[in-house]
């Protein structure tokens, strides 16, 4: 009888299986998530997703950016990490996500203005892997002195394109100067 039962399960299953889509390509992007595409000339060489970062956030007061750009350029999950000097002397980090760093300072780089661009680069390169230290100056509309830090972008490329895997920065401060070394070399 158990071999009857079981010959019989096996005819019930067969149509099932048979009727089973078929499997869905792989997304094209290293991690199963869904992103905004990119623009191919964005992200098709380092110079160029670099240029794009520093792009999408730049614009004058009552400019709105295209989130989506930025969005594209990380891979999802991509983390955008600010660190700094608290007020009571210790260092600390935010860790944010792309959309966390649109909320809290997206309305800001609107209603002030900001314009920020790389200095100098220094690029680490294996494989599929990048790590940029980037010199950055940026300027808040109107008359505030500019600000001056590194940009620490870590890349990969998954063979179509690049993607920034995480943005960690620090701003210069009274008692952190650039080193000459992560500024323009002298004319």
């Amino acid at each position: 009888m158990r071999p009857a039962l079981l010959l019989l399960l096996a005819a019930l299953a067969a149509p099932a299986a048979a009727q089973t889509p078929p499997a869905t390509p792989p997304p094209p992007q290293p991690v199963n998530y869904s992103v905004p595409a990119a623009a191919e000339q964005d992200v098709a060489s380092l110079d160029a997703i670099i240029a794009a970062l520093y792009d999408v956030i730049s614009g004058p007061v009552g400019k709105a950016r295209d989130w989506n750009r930025l969005r594209s350029l990380f891979i999802p999950e991509g983390r955008m990490m600010p660190v700094g000097v608290r007020p009571d002397g210790s260092v600390g980090m935010r860790l944010l996500a792309v959309n966390d760093y649109i909320a809290l300072s997206g309305p800001l780089l609107v209603e002030r203005g900001f314009h920020e661009r790389e200095l100098a680069r220094r690029t680490e390169q294996f494989g599929h892997i990048a790590h940029v230290f980037s010199t950055y100056e940026g300027k808040v509309a109107g008359d505030a002195p500019p600000m001056r830090g590194i940009n620490t972008i870590q890349l990969m490329n998954d063979g179509r394109r690049w993607w920034i895997v995480s943005l960690m920065w620090e701003a210069e401060s009274p008692g952190l100067a650039l080193p000459a070394h992560y500024l323009p070399a002298a004319k």
